[in-house]
Formats: C-alpha cells, structure tokens, sequence
C-alpha cells in the first residue's frame, strides 16, 4: 500500500507520536507539474520512509502563514519541512503560488535536498510568475555548474520554464552548454528544453537544429528517447539528420526507456516509408521460368523484390518489442509491422494485440479500433481469435460496440453461423445502444454474406414483436435498408410491418415504415391508402420527421392511386401548409406544385414521377472503420477518425528506393581517455553532492560497453593529438609491463617536489606506520587508476605479519591492492604500489590497513592536480581545443603574482609542483600553456597564463570539469601569489 501511495504525494498518519511521512525524491514530484515524468530513473522513483517525531498539533493542515514562516526560519530542518509539504500540495493539485516569493528565497541554499524540492516548485509555478523568477536567473546560472547531476538538470529545466522572450540568448547558451554535458541525465533534460525554447521562439530554429544534430549523435539510451522527441517537434521533415544515426538508433531501441522507444519507433516508421520500396509487391516468379521466345513476345518481368538491410533491420530490432509489458511500445510495433512489413509478416503481431485485451478499458478501446481497422483488410490475421472477442457482460458499452465491429468484420460463410448465435444473445443485452449496434451488425452480415440474407430478415421481422421500442426501431431501419437490396421479393414483409405500425411509437422507426411503403406503394395497392388515412387524423401530433414522409407518401400515392388519395393528398398538404415547422411548409409547397396541375406549376409537374419514384441505388451496409487506414494506426487521428493538430501523415513508397549509402557510418575506434562517451558514462558525482551518479546511467553505460566490446568496428583516419603517457603505457605489452616496473616509467614525468602524506601514525597503528606519495606516473594495473605508493615502515619491537588491506568504504570504490605482506622485521619498511579510482572527484578513498591482529581505518585524499596526467599537444592544438571549451568551460581569475615568480621557468615551476600537467611550448613570451587530462574519465584540462602589466596575470582553466576547475584554481593561484 505505502508503495502506491507515494505517486499521490505526501501522506501523514498518527503512529505513536510521530508523523509517518511518505515522500519521493523531489525530481519524482516533478511528475506532477507538468514535466514528462521518463526523465526519471528507477533509482529516483525509489520512495523513502522517514519517521519524525512531532506533537498532535502538527496533524493539522499547514497554512500557508505558517509555510511562509517555516520557509524564512535559520533552520534548514524546517526549510526542508516545509518544502515537502508545498510539494505535496502541489502533487495534490493544489495551488501553492502565493508562496512563489517565499520559496524563491530559498533558491540559493546550498542544502542539496532542499535546493532539489525549491526547483520542483519552481519549475511548476515559474511560468506563473515571471518577475519573480527572472530575479534569480543569475542563481540558476550558476546552478548550471554544479557537481550534482539533478541540480543542473533541474536549474536548466526551471530556466527553460521561464517563457520571457528577453531571456532566450540565456537559454540557447544554457542548452548548447548542457548537450556537452559528461552526464546523460543533464544531456537528456537539454533536449527536454530545445521543445521550451522553440515554442517560445520559433526563430531558434536553426541553432536549435545543429544541438538537436549533435545529441543525436549521443550513444547513451537515456538520451535518444528525447532528442528524438525534439526532433520530431523542431524539424520532423530534416530527414538528413537521421540518416547516419538510423542505425544506432535501431540497435539501441531495446534499451531505450518505454516512452522513448514509442517516440523513435514512430519516426522509424516515418522514415522508412520515405527511405525504402514497399514490400507488398507481388514476386512474379513465373517470369523467372519463362522461356525465350515468351521474352522475346515483349514482357516485361519485374525483378523480385529484395529487401534493403536496413529495412530488415528495423524489423527485426523491433519484433522483441512485441513481449514488451507497456501497451504503447506494443502497439508502436503493431503499426510499424502494419505499415512497413510485408504481408505475411504482420501476423506476428496478433497475439501480442490480443494479449493487450487483459489489460484496463481505456487500453482495450485502443487497442479494438485498431484490431478494427485490420480486420477489415486481413480478416485471417484475427479469425483464430475469433473467441477472445466475443462480448462479456462486465464490458462497457464502447468496448462491447467495438468487438461487434470486429466479429462482423470477420464473418464469412464459415463462422457465420457461430457469430449469428452469438448476436442472438446480445440483442437480448440489456444495454440497449449495444442491442441496437448488434441488430446493425446483424444487417451488415446480410448485406456481405448472401447465403444468410433471408435468414437474417426473418430474424429481425421476428424483432419487431419486441417490447423494447429500441430494439424495434433499430430493427426497422435495418430491414428498410436490407429490403432496398431486394425490393420485389419481400412484399409480404412489408405487409406485416405496416400491420405493426400503429403499435410502433418510435418516430425514426414510423418514418421508415412509411418510406417503405411509399417506395413500394404499387406493391401494396391496398394497404398502402389505409396507413395514409391513419396519418391524415393523426398528422398534427406526429414528430417532424414522421410529418415529412408523411407528405412523401401522399405524393406518391396520389401519382399511382390519384382516385382512392387525391381527398386525402390535399388535406394533408392543406395541414403541412400551415405547419410550425418551416421545413414542412417548405417542403408540402414544393409538393404542392410538382404533383397538382395547375397555370403556375407549368412544365414541371411532367417530371413529377421521375423526380419522386425513380429507381433509388441500395444502401451499403459498411464498417464505420473502412476508411480510417488513411491514418497511421496507434495515432489520436486515426483513434477520432479526424485529422487531429501536428499529425504528420506516412509518405508513399517510393518508387525507387534513394541512396542507401547515406546510411554508412565508419565508427571512429577511440581510446579509454580519448572517448568523449566513455568519459561521460564514466562520470560519477563529487563529494559536494552527497551522492552517486543514478543507477539508470550506470546501467546504461555498462550496456553501452559491452556493445562496444562485442562489436568490432572499421578504423578510420583521424587526427588526433599525441597519445598521453597513460595511452602509451597501456600499449605496452603485458609480459613487458614487470621490466618497466623495474626500470622505471614509459614516460617522464611532470618535475615537481615529491610531497609525502602520513597516512598511519605509528601510535595509532601499534607501531606500524604508513605515509603514500604519488609518483605522478601512469597506473600499471588500469589507466584510469592514480599510482599511490605506500611506504609502511615496522617501529614496534616485535615483527608484524600478515598486512594488507582489508573493507573499502564506499564498497564501490575501485582499488587495487598491494599483496598480503607476510612479515614485517622490527625497525625495517617496505614500498608498496597502489591503483585507486578516483573518479575525478578529490573525495577520500577509505579502507582498512591490516595486520595479523588488527585493523586500522585510513583515508587517501588526493589534491586535485595528482588526478591528471600531462598531455602532448602543440600550442595549435592547444588554442583550437581551447576554443571548444569556452562559456561554462571556462573559469578564469586575475591574480597578483610575486616578483620571483614571473619567469616563464618559475611559473612552469609553481603550476607542475600544483598540478601533474605537460608544458606546452609557446611562441608568446607573456603566456605559459600547460595541457593534461583526467585519469580516470580522460577529460581535457587546459591551463593558461597570460602576463599582464605590474605583477598581474590571467589565470585561465578550460575544462568541462567545472569543480575540478574552480580547486585546480585555486591552488594555483595560491602556489604563484606565494614567494
């Protein structure tokens, strides 16, 4: 129960003294405001219990005085209180607005789970209050740089919220800054915000285009649901955009979320329709046996139809999709086979349909209009599931309507018999609309299906004794349509409607009755008068449309029986002439004049029989879904039957299939520390946040490599600059590696002072000591480790056995340990080597320092600069990748240098003591350059100095690790403003 009731909100109950609270993650609330709720990842949908200890007062229903109160306390505790209880109002569907500017002022708190909950209601209520919401465009900006993933994405998503127009520049660089992001959820909410931005100003598009190109190009599956969802918003007809990421785009549908496998399924169907020949054409395979002298008469053979692979691939990529559990992704598939397969492939999807028909209403009413539309053009792709749509009595009326639609649509001579049964239980149905749909179905079968006419004209004769006036109504209609059909050989049944006439009240069935038998009056010479005398005394009281065929009938009858009805026809006419009704009065002067000679009617009245008894074509009896194949199934169009606003409608195929080279994609093989990708998937959340990465990222990204290693993919030239010493120590042979370790490293590394940390006091560590140092030089165990070496050293008076390193805290973190030392002479120390994952991120690896007898708990934290390794590149290379990282990739600063240190030997002194970075030589006397990248991600880091006038320099740091950045700053700063 608790796991249902957190989608609603915030719930409290009394339990002994305490309020149970259930509530989301705050970007779960967001569902509730107007945001898709597939930018979620299952780890946030996970709900959390808190226990709070409170007094009975507080079970009372917060005002909005007391939230304002709650939100301008010093304590964050209360802040965050009272944020969740606004956020469940809002999950409510309640207004909050009026405390728009209370929470605003909360925007800047650097509480992590309330920053969270303020951007929820912010992004709901933001458009509401613009004024308000601009004056903290400026917090949001510098939310945008924030080490947590969600706060970024949240920041960009309550930016794009904010519909002023003065504000787009800001927006646009927001959005081409977070599609660069490392994280697929930042990245996967930019594209979420290019529909914001192209609603507010169309004029973008063009930018908007190019930011929709580049994600396209993006392999993490969190992402390609939603760019492809902007794409079909922005440009649905820049079909050149798709070409070089069809195929990716088919092989990463399985892992795509279920919302974003429906968006791409239905371009793909859209594309394909433009991009391959149709399959539905016949193979002549005679034309393949036939002999010479038939070629040489002039036939033409058509060659066999050869299936492109990409078409094939689609297909195939898409046919898992069928078992899928949500009924969207289902019937995107269904549609697709339906348009796009060929004939006998598309019966694959009819389990699948039927399985649907388990699930609530709303989807089987879906689900039956587009199994209706089917059935009407391939009635042997349902016609072994006949059963599964026979009518229950717990359906609802539209659902029971819809499988009578279906079941006449697959009568024919074989089951006929078994769904004529079948109708004759649902004309008893309570449900009169339904009894009176099936009495339709009824007519329709006898109209299609020869064979049973009569019987079922015997049947709905015998109906017309019913009690239920509907069911003798509806069963009027049908027949008056059926008889049209065969007008000569059911004279008698016209008789014995018009005997049933007087007990009949319902008016569309008395007109019916009445056409019929002014249509046919000749046939019934003596009945036919004796229902108009009834009608003359009874005209004034009858409905409308009864009046109106009463005047036909009369006109009929006084142009083949003019001496029993001429009395009769003028008295009626006399009665229409003065009728309240408009309609009757018009029409009974019409009459007038064409039937009754006189000076005024002149050449006329001749026609008069030709205009009133002419042969009239039968009705068809058709299924009100015939026509609706002209829509893409699955679509609002096709569910209306009306074309419905931004419906885009499935091209031909064409007649000669375009170029499929245009889909020939040579996949770049990149290394570890040169993959943009990788390094993006790679990206973990710094200690700032308080938290890691979602799981849904690191699932994504842990399928993502292992396509990459499965697949083996052509090489192609590239440039690229000069492999780190990281890349060419992993080039190195295994069996090679211990002769380096004894050796010394593959490259150089960066000069600086060796600064050695304590990592275990002697008296904590009962005389074993430990200080690490790192030895700036590429990991031997992984390139995305940081070398430590440890030197432990035994001060004690007796050996030590057994050390080595025991539990890890967080139990994710990645490290590699030093083999088990087995004893320790008193007085003697060791060096050991270590690997350690950092992530990127400065936050403290913990663990346990073993002994035989105890266990010691240590940290090493690194300084930001021992995350790097230099990197090669020319001062060419350097300002082009320099200029990639510009706007939020950018921090720089002014600082104020000492005199010693402005030498171009000293500053490259100072940086390389700070930061394990390579010189890069430059032609500029005023400015130092040094390039290095991330060990574990590989990301660029860009360092530059520019000397200025007395003492004073520009510090500038391009990197997209923004926190990375600001310390790396920092420290440099402060190694230079130092004597």
């Amino acid at each position: 129960m608790l796991l249902l009731l957190h989608w609603f909100g915030q719930y409290s109950c009394c339990l002994a003294g305490c309020i149970v609270s259930l509530h989301v993650d705050p970007v779960i609330c967001e569902a509730h405001t107007g945001v898709l709720y597939t930018e979620l990842s299952p780890q946030e949908c996970l709900p959390s219990l808190v226990l709070i200890p409170t007094r009975p007062r507080l079970f009372s229903v917060c005002r909005n005085e007391d939230l304002k109160e709650m939100l301008e306390s010093s304590k964050e505790s209360l802040k965050l209180e009272a944020m969740k209880r606004i956020v469940g109002l809002i999950a409510k569907g309640k207004n909050a607005s009026e405390l728009f500017p209370a929470v605003v002022k909360n925007v800047a708190s650097k509480n992590i789970e309330l920053k969270k909950l303020v951007y929820v209601y912010l992004v709901r209520y933001a458009e509401e209050q613009q004024d308000l919401a601009l004056l903290s465009i400026s917090t949001f900006q510098r939310a945008l740089k924030d080490p947590n993933q969600f706060i970024r994405a949240s920041a960009l998503r309550v930016l794009s919220s904010i519909r002023v127009p003065i504000i787009v520049p800001i927006m646009m660089l927001a959005i081409k800054e977070a599609a660069a992001d490392l994280s697929p959820y930042v990245r996967k909410t930019s594209a979420h915000a290019i529909q914001k931005l192209f609603s507010l100003d169309a004029d973008q598009k063009e930018q908007l285009i190019e930011v929709i190109e580049k994600l396209l190009k993006d392999k993490s599956t969190l992402v390609a649901g939603s760019v492809v969802m902007a794409f079909e918003e922005v440009c649905p007809d820049r079909i050149d955009l798709i070409h070089k990421n069809y195929r990716k785009l088919c092989n990463l549908l399985v892992d795509v979320e279920e919302w974003g496998q429906v968006v791409i399924i239905s371009m793909l169907t859209r594309y394909a329709r433009t991009q391959f020949t149709s399959p539905w054409k016949e193979n002549n395979e005679k034309a393949f046996y036939e002999s010479d002298s038939e070629e040489k008469k002039g036939h033409t053979e058509e060659k066999p139809y050869i299936m492109d692979p990409d078409h094939r691939l689609l297909l195939r990529n898409t046919k898992p999709l069928l078992q899928s559990r949500n009924t969207a992704v289902v019937m995107s598939v269904a549609q697709l086979y339906w348009h796009l397969a060929p004939k006998h492939e598309v019966s694959i999807v009819t389990k699948s349909l039927v399985r649907l028909l388990r699930s609530h209403r709303e989807v089987q009413y879906i689900v039956l209009q587009n199994i209706a539309t089917m059935s009407i053009q391939r009635k042997g792709m349902f016609e072994p599931f006949m059963k599964s749509f026979y009518v229950r009595s717990t359906d609802a009326t539209h659902i029971k309507t819809l499988k009578l639609e279906i079941l006449t649509n697959l009568a024919n001579e074989a089951n006929i018999s078994t769904i004529l049964r079948e109708f004759q239980t649902y004309v008893k149905s309570q449900d009169k609309a339904f009894a009176a749909a099936t009495i339709q179905a009824i007519g329709r079968c006898a109209t299609n299906i020869s064979e049973v006419t009569d019987t079922c004209l015997n049947g709905l004769v015998l109906l017309l004794s019913n009690r239920d006036e509907t069911v003798v109504a509806e069963s009027v209609v049908v027949i008056k349509k059926l008889l049209q059909t065969q007008p000569t050989q059911h004279s008698e049944i016209i008789k014995h409607m018009a005997k049933l006439f007087d007990n009949i009240t319902v008016p569309m069935a008395r007109a019916s009755i009445l056409w019929l038998i002014g249509e046919y009056c000749e046939r019934v010479p003596k009945i036919a008068p004796d229902v108009l005398r009834k009608m003359a005394k009874s005209f004034t009281a009858e409905e409308d449309i009864v009046k109106l065929q009463t005047v036909n009938l009369a006109a009929k009858l006084y142009l083949t029986n003019s001496k029993q009805t001429k009395l009769l026809t003028q008295y009626i006419l006399n009665l229409g002439k003065y009728d309240q009704n408009y309609d009757i009065r018009d029409r009974t002067r019409f009459i007038r004049q064409l039937i009754v000679p006189s000076e005024k009617s002149g050449a006329l009245n001749k026609y008069a029989r030709r205009i009133l008894l002419a042969p009239k074509p039968a009705p068809v009896l058709e299924s009100s879904f015939k026509d609706r194949d002209r829509f893409q199934l699955g679509t609002l169009s096709h569910s209306l039957n009306s074309k419905a606003t931004g419906y885009q409608e499935l091209s031909d195929w064409p007649a000669v299939a375009p170029d499929q080279s245009v889909r020939n994609v040579e996949i770049i093989e990149a290394s570890g520390s040169d993959s943009e990708e990788e390094s993006s998937e790679s990206e973990k959340t710094s200690s700032d946040s308080g938290k890691s990465s979602s799981g849904s990222e690191q699932s994504s990204s842990e399928s993502e490599l292992e396509q990459k290693k499965k697949k083996k993919t052509k090489k192609v030239p590239q440039k690229k600059s000069k492999p780190t010493a990281a890349d060419r120590y992993s080039e190195i042979p295994a069996v090679y590696r211990c002769v380096c370790l004894l050796e010394g490293p593959v490259t150089t590394s960066s000069f600086g002072p060796v600064k050695t940390y304590e990592l275990l006091h002697h008296m904590t560590g009962k005389g074993l000591a430990a200080k690490y140092h790192f030895p700036r030089q590429p990991c031997l165990y992984q390139p995305s480790m940081v070398a430590v070496q440890v030197i432990l050293s035994n001060s004690s008076d007796h050996s030590l056995e057994e050390i080595h390193i025991g539990d890890r805290s967080p139990a994710s973190l990645s490290i590699h340990c030093f083999n088990t030392i087995e004893r320790l002479e008193p007085e003697a120390s060791v060096t050991v080597s270590m690997g350690i994952d950092f992530s990127d991120s400065t936050q403290a690896a913990n663990f346990q320092l073993c002994t035989k007898e105890d266990q010691f708990s240590v940290s090493i934290q690194p300084a930001v600069g021992e995350l790097l390794m230099p990197s090669s590149m020319t001062e060419q290379d350097f300002c082009k990748e320099q200029g990639k990282l510009q706007g939020m990739n950018e921090t720089s600063a002014t600082i104020t240098m000492e005199t010693a240190n402005a030498s171009s030997q000293a500053i490259s002194k100072q940086v390389l003591s700070v930061a394990n970075v390579g010189v890069v030589s430059s032609s500029q006397n005023n400015f130092s350059r040094f390039a290095g990248r991330t060990v574990s991600s590989g990301a660029l880091v860009l360092v530059s100095l520019e000397l200025k006038e007395s003492s004073t320099a520009l510090l500038t740091i391009n990197t997209e690790k923004t926190v990375m950045a600001s310390m790396l700053l920092r420290d440099i700063k402060q190694a230079l403003t130092q004597a």
